[in-house]
């Protein structure tokens, strides 16, 4: 069973019109109409009140359809894409901060005749914004690998 009829046996187990159920859901009855239909599929906060309401497992209603099966995993990879892309990002910025950091007390130590100190040894200041750069670099380039992929 397919997952518009799986919704339409289930809405209609419980009494409710398309209206009801639109309205138990938030959304349009036209919504509910195409999910019934097979022209478009809910989100997945939406399944996972149709899930509540029903009192069926997401499995069931997501192993009825594997159009709907490939549209969740999708919605998923573009919902876990943002999170770990920021944090690659953060690893960048954090990088190019320590070597700003680097370049500016090198500048102040030869112009201005400071004698400022680079905490942490010579290792952490000269290849420690490298690797971090280099680093996220790389991660950025495989994540959109990735989660962009079909």
């Amino acid at each position: 069973m397919i997952f518009g009829e799986k919704l339409k046996t289930e809405r209609s187990k419980k009494g409710w019109s398309q209206e009801e159920l639109a309205a138990k859901l938030y959304v349009s009855r036209q919504s509910v109409s195409k999910w019934e239909n097979g022209q478009n599929y809910p989100g997945i906060e939406i399944i996972i009140k149709i899930s509540d309401l029903f009192e069926v497992t997401i499995d069931e209603l997501l192993r009825s359809d594997e159009e709907l099966t490939k549209k969740v995993i999708q919605e998923s990879r573009q919902l876990a894409y943002p999170r770990l892309k920021f944090t690659v990002d953060v690893l960048f910025l954090a990088g190019a901060a320590l070597l700003v950091i680097k370049l500016v007390v090198l500048l102040l130590n030869k112009f201005a005749s400071t004698d400022i100190a680079l905490i942490g040894g010579s290792f952490l200041w000269n290849f420690g914004p490298l690797v971090l750069m280099i680093g996220a670099g790389v991660a950025s380039d495989t994540l959109k690998k990735k989660y962009k992929q079909d």
